[in-house]
């Protein structure tokens, strides 16, 4: 089984991704990835590519960027929107 790892950007607080890197888990922030000030399309693009979920506190603008994607991987979590509440 593969690891999820995860991208918190810059809505979400910089502890969280210290917090899960002291549980065990691969994550980086927004900030500790030269990634400050980019567009929510460009963070989510990135995340993608690097193989991370993104972790957001920014509701509405990737609710619509998810209503508004094309297409779906096979993975799992690719293109998928959860909610940390239905966990």
């Amino acid at each position: 089984m593969i690891a999820i790892r995860f991208f918190t950007d810059e809505d979400v607080y910089g502890v969280i991704a210290v917090a899960l890197r002291a549980a065990g888990y691969d994550a980086r922030s927004a900030p500790e990835s030269g990634r400050r000030g980019e567009s929510d399309e460009s963070q989510l693009e990135w995340a993608g590519n690097e193989g991370r979920v993104l972790v957001t506190f920014n509701v509405s603008h990737f609710a619509n960027l998810h209503t508004t994607a094309a297409s779906r991987d096979a993975e799992t979590m690719c293109d998928r929107m959860e909610f940390l509440s239905d966990w």
